[in-house]
């Protein structure tokens, strides 16, 4: 199962609240931290054009065949996500993600997404730019892969 098609579709266009982008974004992250590649791509349009970093994706298959290697190399990721805007069919949110390398070596990720939605709420775009900076495995603060829904982002 993907990601909830949150959102008001209305007259066959995505219009998004902040209740409802809030809503997507936390089913984002929830979904992601299964680290499960198939149920993450069903969240996106059969030909959903992704940039991740300097990758370019297009298509369900290459995204699950992405995220099948990028959660081999990124162990025990965790991710959180905060809503930063929206409008109409589009929102964007920043978010950071821990996880170590196959050495053992911790790192933290930042960046920011923007997504856009086709009109059956499903994603069709999505651009993230990211940054990654060593940390010492003391000093992560993102433990685990879920967050309490009180929990925030800052």
């Amino acid at each position: 199962m993907g990601l909830p098609r949150t959102g008001d579709i209305s007259g066959g266009t995505v219009n998004f609240t902040e209740e409802t982008a809030r809503a997507k974004v936390r089913a984002a992250e929830d979904a992601w931290n299964t680290r499960d590649p198939e149920r993450v791509s069903l969240a996106y349009t059969p030909d959903s054009v992704w940039r991740n970093r300097d990758e370019f994706l297009t298509g369900r298959e290459e995204i699950r065949e992405f995220l099948t290697r990028k959660w081999a190399r990124e162990q025990d990721y965790a991710l959180r996500k905060d809503l930063w805007t929206f409008g109409g069919n589009r929102i964007a949110v920043r978010f950071q993600y821990e996880w170590h390398d196959a050495d053992g070596q911790w790192w933290r990720s930042y960046g920011n997404e923007l997504w856009e939605f086709a009109d059956d709420g499903l994603m069709r775009r999505r651009e993230a730019s990211i940054n990654d900076v060593r940390i010492n495995e003391a000093d992560r603060r993102i433990l685990g892969g879920h967050r309490p829904k009180e929990l925030p982002l800052a």
